[in-house]
């Protein structure tokens, strides 16, 4: 059964931690359950347990399941209230199109830095935006949503300098109870491979202290995330 949550309480006991069950819980905590646009879901089997959670963001989906979730169930029931994307791990089969790739994690702190540089853990938003280029998204709905986030302790933006230049930047756009995920991370084209991109993240893990995860394309960036202490632990889906 697949239920609308009324509070956060009635997800207390869902134990899964993964990359997906961050970004839920991480929204939940921003925003709670009074704004129609974030709504939080729960399945639960027989015996009361609950199986799987969803966020829907608006029409954008996420999704964590345990192993033994009602996958047909959790299908049709998107299905049926419609959504923009679908975020979920591969075991999760739908009759839609959908991108894949590799989502890594790390708990390690592997230090790697560079001196005479500056980190801005507070960097202006919308020179950050400029820097990480949206493309088409929207500043004023991208900017409302992170600034809440980071206001409420669930998402952190943080940039490197150089003379008073962003070079690399980096958010934690999800962030729970230990777990943080990683997104948005850039570096200028004219300093790649010169170890900015590599400090900043470092610098963040460092930091952070909990666990890491991160959602990357396939056949990209492995390298780059390996020798900064992440590993491989499974493969994401978006369908659209």
């Amino acid at each position: 059964m697949i239920e609308l949550i009324e509070n956060e309480y009635q997800l207390n006991t869902f134990s899964l931690t993964d990359i997906y069950s961050v970004r839920i819980f991480s929204l939940l905590k921003a925003y709670g359950c009074k704004y129609p646009f974030a709504r939080f879901y729960r399945q639960k089997n027989h015996n009361g347990r609950i199986t799987a959670v969803m966020s829907a963001l608006d029409k954008d989906i996420t999704v964590s399941f345990c192993e033994d979730a009602d996958r047909d169930e959790i299908s049709e029931f998107i299905s049926v209230i419609g959504f923009s994307s679908v975020l979920c791990d591969e075991n999760l089969k739908m009759n839609f199109p959908y991108e894949s790739g590799i989502v890594m994690k790390t708990d390690k702190t592997v230090e790697f830095s560079i001196p005479y540089i500056e980190i801005d853990e507070y960097p202006p938003l919308f020179d950050l935006y400029n820097f990480i280029d949206y493309g088409e998204n929207n500043f004023e709905a991208w900017y409302v949503d992170i600034n809440h986030r980071i206001r409420h302790g669930c998402a952190k933006a943080v940039t490197l300098n150089v003379n008073d230049e962003i070079i690399s930047s980096a958010i934690f756009s999800s962030i729970y109870n230990g777990s943080a995920v990683l997104t948005g991370v850039q570096t200028n084209p004219e300093f790649r491979k010169m170890g900015y991109g590599s400090a900043l993240v470092s610098e963040m893990c460092c930091n952070f202290g909990g666990t890491v995860y991160l959602m990357r394309e396939n056949a990209r960036n492995e390298s780059f995330y390996i020798k900064l202490g992440f590993e491989n632990t499974g493969r994401w889906r978006m369908y659209k």
